[in-house]
């Protein structure tokens, strides 16, 4: 048994049955909707009555982790004598990694002879879930805290995030476009490339005309995965889209197994239905 336990906040995108199969620790954030905020949606049947009340007009906003927040979850596992190894959503989108932090610096002075290791992934949703998966399997190989941590940190800007969304208003409500570009956009069927930038942040960086066009930029672009075997696809509920763009990926370009999950509400919340993005291990971003 290790002597350690990883943590995540719930922007990693695995299910709660996942990160139990992972042996994960797994941190809600806040989804509010109609004024009531509940913790961040556990399984794929409540992501995709989300989408389903997005599409319905309902506009939902999220919330990060406190630093309370993260204590509640870390105190029962230093009570049991084991150390911490938090790996958070990136700062580049939420202050999350910060509340852990200061839970951290908090939480040291009472267990002065535990160790608490935060980590700002500076990834989102299932890239952080892929990250967390290789931090799982080094632990699994038997390597200790200080060892997994430091795999992370040199290799966290690797993992690789491209997105590709179908509504521009989403976009525009969250302030990433203007009003100008969303009306344009939609009428010429742009669609926008974004990835995740070295700064954790999400950044456009083309344009494609049409879902299709879109698809295989994206898709061109996962082809330059170093591990072939490890690649993710999420999907804002539009799950026969990413199951042909796991197809394009296994037939076109090589790949041997292509795992498919949800967009989460935190970050699903601001996209919108019709997300698609794939996540791996590349050389940089």
């Amino acid at each position: 048994m290790p002597d350690f336990k990883i943590i995540s906040d719930s922007c990693c995108d695995f299910t709660v049955n996942q990160m139990q199969e992972l042996d994960v620790v797994r941190v809600p954030l806040s989804i509010i909707m109609n004024d009531t905020a509940t913790p961040d949606y556990a399984t794929d049947e409540e992501r995709h009555e989300l989408y389903d009340a997005i599409r319905g007009g309902a506009m939902p906003t999220t919330s990060a982790i406190n630093p309370e927040g993260w204590s509640e979850y870390m105190k029962p596992i230093l009570d049991e004598g084991k150390d911490i190894l938090c790996l958070c959503f990136s700062s580049g989108l939420s202050t999350t990694y910060q509340s852990a932090v200061i839970a951290a610096q908090e939480l040291r002075e009472q267990y002065p002879d535990r160790k608490i290791n935060v980590v700002d992934t500076l990834c989102a949703a299932l890239g952080q879930g892929l990250l967390v998966w290789y931090a799982c399997s080094h632990r699994d190989a038997g390597e200790s805290l200080e060892e997994v941590t430091a795999w992370v940190e040199e290799n966290k800007l690797r993992i690789c995030h491209w997105v590709t969304v179908n509504d521009l208003f989403h976009l525009k409500r969250g302030g990433r476009v203007s009003a100008t570009t969303a009306i344009v956009g939609t009428m010429l069927s742009i669609k926008p490339i974004i990835h995740v930038n070295d700064e954790g942040k999400l950044i456009s960086v083309a344009k494609a005309r049409g879902r299709k066009a879109a698809t295989e930029f994206i898709a061109a672009k996962t082809a330059e995965a170093i591990d072939k075997d490890n690649v993710f696809v999420a999907h804002g509920d539009c799950p026969e889209e990413a199951e042909a763009l796991a197809a394009i990926l296994k037939e076109k370009y090589g790949f041997k197994n292509v795992h498919i999950g949800y967009v989460g509400a935190v970050i699903g919340a601001h996209t919108g239905p019709g997300v698609l993005v794939t996540f791996f291990l590349g050389k940089k971003r």
